[in-house]
């Protein structure tokens, strides 16, 4: 018989801590083909999720996977997440909780069958450089030439809030 891992554990006793001091629960995961969570939100292939009984409806901590619905923007989603994903969890207002070793990357033969019925996954939006446009230029050659005084920020008021009809 396998042994159990200590993973699962350790997340439902500190979670359980967490309620208990009154802190709000997150866990950092790791997103894969396993993951079913709210692409949108995925960024460097990680997302952080509010676990707290607030947040979430159901929520259920297995030995393998974690299980819960929550609303993002409003629509309700069911999230499932393999424990073995899991990189981290804590305590929001402090920071308190533990870290775990990221899940080992999964085999050339995996990847490959779990890529072709992703492709959502793959087409994913990538971050490129934009060029300086001409007003900054203008702003950087003026400070190359010396120029120390930029214009000053105009003075105001106190901000005031307009009625439109």
């Amino acid at each position: 018989m396998q042994e159990v891992s200590t993973k699962p554990y350790l997340l439902r006793a500190i979670y359980e801590w967490c309620t208990d001091n009154g802190y709000t629960p997150h866990i950092a995961v790791v997103v894969d083909s396993r993951t079913r969570v709210p692409m949108q939100f995925v960024k460097n292939g990680e997302i952080v999720l509010n676990i707290s009984f607030e947040a979430t409806s159901g929520l259920k901590m297995e030995n393998d996977n974690i299980h819960f619905s929550a609303r993002f923007g409003g629509v309700s989603r069911d999230i499932l997440i393999p424990v073995e994903n899991v990189i981290a969890i804590y305590a929001r207002e402090n920071g308190q909780g533990m870290a775990f070793e990221a899940p080992a990357p999964a085999t050339a033969e995996a990847v490959q069958e779990s890529d072709a019925p992703q492709e959502p996954e793959s087409s994913a939006p990538v971050l490129s450089s934009v060029p300086i446009s001409e007003p900054e230029k203008k702003s950087a050659d003026s400070e190359e030439k010396g120029d120390d005084d930029p214009e000053p920020p105009k003075k105001g008021g106190r901000p005031v809030l307009t009625r439109i009809k």
